[in-house]
């Protein structure tokens, strides 16, 4: 029914303009009697050998929504009826901020992908903790969270980062710090470990200060070179960061089926979906080699099928989370995968 009624409807919409659509959708269905319970019903794919323990929490199954469709933290219960065993949220910064001119988001539908240049546009971590105050999130909650755009020194970015985790650190479950999106200037260039440690070192000291512990993970990028990938992972290692979320989009270009013309059209932007999976791979392959396996993963990028799930899991992802996929693949999407792994 999606894939034949429902996407090619909401495909006539620009793809902004569809993901509200949706989420308007969501809130208008959460408040009609019955619905909750009969999309959980119909979606939700029990499969307790795939259960998993991390961090001391306790993941029905391995598969989590990627952070950028939950952008505000406003529709993390919805979301679960769909059966993810975990939402992340976000990225969310300190600040709310509108992320850059319209249009920044594309479909390729020939490569089943998308392009964004969204520029992490949320409303900011206030906004994101007012609503789980008002809707306790049913599922584990993972906050990715960013530098604001427009924080430039590195006192500014490091007191981006502090400030957003202190603030959400008793209404999520766990923490993904992203230091890897193309879209917003100068974020990619915290990948290098001497940059990192500075706006991490004093996020891990200030876990210190709670008392209950909550996992911080690291987000890389696909496109980092593998000396700085292995950088990266021996710090993580040696300082307490509990795991990484490999990967994200990818600048690159290759293997496309969409015209060279209407790509260049398109112009910057980061490329997800199917094309970005076997690059995610290696980089989950990569990690898991170096770190012989201590560090969890949660394997993310181009998994549109229980195929992509099963060759991330094989290769060392722990758990793993989809975005695009769902887009294209719809609300199933998560119920196949499990059925597939099953």
């Amino acid at each position: 029914m999606y894939k034949h009624f429902i996407r090619p409807i909401l495909f006539r919409f620009p793809p902004e303009t569809a993901h509200r659509l949706t989420l308007k959708a969501l809130r208008a269905l959460r408040h009609i009697p019955g619905v909750p319970a009969v999309a959980r019903f119909i979606f939700r794919c029990k499969a307790p050998s795939l259960r998993r323990q991390l961090w001391g929490l306790d993941f029905p199954n391995p598969v989590g929504l990627a952070a950028g469709i939950d952008k505000n933290g406003e529709f993390y219960n919805e979301f679960s009826w769909f059966g993810f065993s975990f939402i992340e949220i976000g990225s969310l910064t300190k600040l709310p901020q509108q992320g850059n001119p319209k249009p920044r988001l594309f479909r390729l539908p020939q490569d089943r992908a998308l392009i964004n240049r969204m520029g992490i546009n949320n409303n900011g971590v206030d906004y994101a903790i007012d609503h789980i105050k008002k809707d306790p999130p049913k599922r584990i909650i993972c906050a990715s969270i960013a530098k604001n755009t427009l924080s430039a020194s590195d006192e500014d970015i490091i007191n981006d980062y502090k400030t957003a985790f202190s603030r959400l650190y008793d209404f999520v479950d766990m923490f993904t710090i992203n230091v890897s999106c193309p879209n917003v200037e100068g974020l990619q260039g915290l990948q290098d470990v001497s940059y990192l440690s500075d706006v991490v070192d004093p996020i891990l000291d200030l876990r210190i200060c709670y008392d209950k512990y909550k996992p911080i993970l690291i987000k890389v990028s696909p496109d980092i070179p593998t000396e700085e990938l292995y950088g990266i992972l021996d710090y993580c290692m040696m300082s307490g960061v509990d795991g990484i979320v490999a990967g994200n989009t990818t600048t690159s270009r290759e293997g496309l089926k969409t015209s060279q013309s209407r790509v260049e059209k398109i112009g910057k932007g980061g490329l997800s979906g199917a094309p970005v999976f076997e690059r995610n791979l290696q980089l989950v392959k990569n990690i898991h080699e170096h770190t012989h396996g201590r560090l969890p993963i949660i394997g993310v990028g181009g998994i549109m099928g229980p195929e992509e799930a099963r060759k991330m899991l094989d290769a060392g992802a722990s758990l793993i989370e989809i975005c695009t996929g769902f887009i294209y693949e719809g609300p199933s999407a998560v119920k196949r995968i499990i059925r597939g792994l099953k």
